[in-house]
């Protein structure tokens, strides 16, 4: 595989709009062509959707998904520009997609990793940072070490990072960004809610030996 170079990455990105990883996949699945890249991108319809992710989106549907048996609920709003394109068969179906996702990922706590607060990504960062395994490092070792940890981590708290349950070959986000190019419009995930049954309730363990002992001593 021909290595794929920043000044490459950056060339593609300025030709095409897409996103900076989208350009390093391309290029990475073309062999270093960039030719052959910017025909994958348009495939994929990421280049053509990125050139419209600066437009409002203020329409949309806010979808939801049962889980069979009824035990794992959820709810998410996906925003694009008109009303006409939230009401298609395939915006419609993009919404059970995700709806469907979010139920299949219950550690999934945010749509992007940029809506993670600090204090998130703190404490994940004092978590690794006293792993026994760094003990005797050096000190920018370890930090090298743990950034790689903790961009991995908070990856794994996102949904747009996620490998779509369809076709793991793509992320939520490179899902989201062929419909958009189909659709012409600018889609985005703005937030979602997972319902788990029983979810927080107390449940009181009855101790049965703790019982019968107190049954015979009375």
């Amino acid at each position: 595989m021909a290595e794929i170079s920043a000044k490459l990455v950056k060339e593609l990105r300025d030709k095409t709009g897409a996103g900076m990883m989208d350009c390093k996949k391309a290029l990475a699945e073309s062999n270093g062509d960039s030719d052959k890249a910017i025909e994958w991108l348009r495939q994929k319809g990421i280049a053509s959707a990125e050139k419209k992710s600066g437009r409002t989106a203020a329409e949309g549907a806010i979808g939801s998904y049962i889980h069979t048996g009824a035990r794992v609920g959820v709810l998410v709003e996906v925003n694009c520009e008109t009303d006409f394109v939230a009401r298609g068969e395939q915006f419609q179906e993009l919404l059970r997609n995700v709806a469907m996702q979010i139920a299949a990922c219950p550690n999934v706590e945010y749509v992007t990793v940029d809506q993670i607060p600090a204090e998130v990504a703190d404490k994940e960062k004092a978590i690794e940072m006293g792993r026994d395994d760094l003990a005797g490092k050096p000190e920018a070792m370890k930090v090298k070490i743990v950034e790689g940890r903790i961009g991995k981590r908070l990856k794994e708290l996102s949904l747009l990072d996620q490998p779509f349950i369809k076709d793991s070959t793509m992320t939520v986000s490179e899902m989201v960004k062929q419909v958009a190019g189909k659709l012409g419009e600018n889609i985005q995930v703005r937030r979602f809610t997972r319902y788990t049954l029983g979810e927080g309730i107390e449940i009181e363990k009855a101790d049965f030996a703790a019982e019968v002992a107190a049954m015979q001593a009375a």
